[in-house]
């Protein structure tokens, strides 16, 4: 239903999402193109280096697939549907929920990023490198972080407080939605 009255007005919300799917595919290629696999480079000495990795899991490495066909498959599965999910989501979100739908096209934009890695080569690139002295977080790349701020954006969408008014112009639009 691409055509539907809830997509309308959200192309701004998509074009976010291809920016986001855009430089992570284009950062990636760069550390994939330039930076042989485990190699590193300091960016900012005792805090920032770039890292080539690839990740056959989730997020930090979970239930990595390790050259396992199916486990690869049913992680691209599981990130079709969560896709799907964002999707639904999205094109039930009014319009004028101008936070939600931003940090939906967040999320959409990282998601599909890496589901495209994991299907094309069966693992995810990652290459910033955050560390202080021997302490390093996960290395993670641009789709990670979209999905990230669009998740932290969506938790506090979430928990601030609605006031009367908006509340019942989200609704209002909904059933506009409906009845169109």
């Amino acid at each position: 239903m691409a055509d539907g009255p809830s997509l309308r007005g959200k192309s701004a919300y998509f074009v976010l999402a291809w920016a986001i799917l855009a430089l992570d595919q284009w950062s990636k290629w760069l550390v994939e193109e330039h930076l042989p696999v485990l190699a590193s480079q300091p960016v900012i000495p005792g805090l920032l280096s770039f890292t080539h990795v690839r990740n056959t899991g989730v997020a930090f490495g979970l239930f990595a697939a390790h050259g396992d066909a199916f486990r690869t498959w049913a992680l691209a599965g599981v990130g079709c549907l969560a896709l799907a999910v964002v999707m639904v989501y999205f094109h039930r979100t009014p319009r004028e929920d101008r936070l939600l739908l931003t940090s939906l096209g967040l999320v959409l934009g990282g998601a599909v990023g890496n589901l495209l890695d994991r299907i094309a080569a069966g693992a995810v690139t990652d290459f910033v490198d955050v560390y202080v002295g021997t302490y390093h977080w996960h290395t993670f790349n641009v789709a990670d972080s979209a999905i990230t701020v669009g998740l932290l954006l969506m938790a506090w969408d979430a928990l601030r407080p609605r006031t009367a008014t908006a509340q019942t112009a989200g609704r209002e639009t909904d059933q506009a939605a409906e009845t169109a």
